[in-house]
């Protein structure tokens, strides 16, 4: 599975999209057995301390707000292979690093975790510290970002290939 995003487009390979797609359509299929699960629990007294009711509330919570996020995933994807520019840091690109005092370079997915699918390698979102900071940044171009500590971490580009995923 390849998948990446620029700023506003979220590409996807034909097998993401229709691995996503199966997803969504299970989870609506499964809407009434949501329902009938909060019914029998309404049906068995009092709400207020009725655990089975609450907890058939909240995975319908939870499956609905998946149904949304998927269906406006869905709704603005492109499906196909993503433009590649090797040697620059943007989503969809496979980047090694190196972190100021580190000996190791460190491998990771610039993406979004959905576009990550199944694959071992970790993902970082380009909307976090390290992901902006190292947006646009050329392989061997140095940046820094702010860590949670109130410090701040100087990074390295090493490489930046397309994911091949």
């Amino acid at each position: 599975m390849v998948t990446v995003s620029d700023s506003k487009v979220t590409w996807l390979t034909q097998d993401a999209y229709d691995r996503l797609k199966h997803e969504l359509d299970e989870l609506i299929e499964n809407r009434p057995v949501i329902a009938a699960k909060i019914n029998d629990s309404r049906e068995e007294g009092d709400l207020k301390e009725n655990g089975g009711y609450h907890a058939a509330r909240e995975e319908q919570g939870q499956q609905e707000a998946r149904i949304r996020h998927l269906q406006e995933l869905l709704r603005t994807a492109k499906v196909g292979e993503a433009p590649t520019n090797s040697g620059v840091a943007e989503p969809g690109m496979v980047l090694t690093v190196r972190y100021a005092g580190d000996d190791e370079d460190e491998k990771f997915l610039l993406a979004t975790r959905e576009e990550g699918g199944g694959d071992p390698l970790e993902v970082y979102s380009p909307d976090s510290p390290l992901g902006k900071a190292l947006l646009g940044a050329k392989e061997g171009e140095s940046r820094e970002y702010l860590l949670p500590n109130g410090n701040t971490q100087k990074v390295t580009l090493v490489q930046a290939v397309p994911y091949a995923g």
